[in-house]
């Protein structure tokens, strides 16, 4: 089997992740956070629809890491971001860091929400 080197570009790959943090292009984060092409930064849970909805223009999906289990995102929230056109993806915070970097190494426009493990 041959393994290949992903070139992600300047978009910051997730390392790794654990009890409570991130490892985003080898820094740690404490806590939720929100990665898109432009950094990261840290989020205030998966409600913080101001700092979601800014992202409109920017984005084609985000996707929501939703911890360790499988959880709804708030109705309305999901209703006001595909309504302004951006998909929604829900899935626990492992799946969701995996399909980031298969995304954005695929120079897609996604976005990361994600509380921690």
């Amino acid at each position: 089997m041959r393994f290949t080197q992903v070139d992600f570009g300047d978009v910051q790959p997730i390392d790794g992740y654990g009890q409570g943090f991130f490892r985003i292009g080898g820094q740690v984060y404490e806590g939720a956070v929100l990665l898109t092409a432009s950094g990261v930064e840290p989020l205030e849970g998966l409600r913080d629809r101001a700092r979601l909805m800014a992202l409109v223009g920017e984005i084609d999906v985000i996707l929501f890491g939703t911890g360790t289990e499988i959880a709804h995102i708030d109705a309305g929230l999901r209703a006001e971001i595909e309504a302004a056109g951006i998909g929604a993806e829900v899935m626990n915070t492992p799946a969701a860091c995996r399909t980031w970097n298969v995304l954005a190494a695929e120079g897609r426009r996604v976005a990361l929400a994600a509380l921690p493990v």
